[in-house]
Parts: C-alpha cells; sequence; structure tokens
C-alpha cells in the first residue's frame, strides 16, 4: 500500500475541501485519509491506481498539484 500526501494550490474553503473529497473518492483503488485546504492524505494499493488518474481527479475540482 503506498500512501502520499499531495500537495494543492488553489484551495481556499471548505467546499473546495468536499469538492477534492469528492473528486478523489471516484479514483479508483484510492482511499481518501484526509483533505484540507492545501493538502490530501491519500493512500492506495500498488497496481491498482495510477497517479494520472490522481492528477487528473485534481484538475477535475478545479485545483492544481504540486511536486
Amino acid at each position: 500500500m503506498k500512501t502520499r500526501t499531495l500537495r494543492i494550490e488553489g484551495m481556499s474553503c471548505a467546499h473546495c475541501v468536499m469538492a477534492l473529497k469528492k473528486e478523489l473518492e471516484k479514483v479508483r483503488g484510492l482511499t481518501v485519509n484526509s483533505v484540507e485546504i492545501g493538502k490530501a492524505d491519500i493512500s492506495w494499493s500498488n497496481g491498482e491506481t495510477e497517479e494520472a488518474a490522481i492528477r487528473e481527479a485534481v484538475e477535475e475540482a478545479g485545483f492544481r498539484l504540486t511536486e
């Protein structure tokens, strides 16, 4: 199981937190541990979730993933 803290730009309120959490939960095999303004803690099984899908979910929510 991999874990990662995503750094997210563009979040400013509780609505942003909920929007990002909703999109991340759509990614197959991904577990959303927590979401706060500016970051999300996630985990996933090796091989089941592609990192490109995580980035797409962040962008679909209207935010930008920073490295």
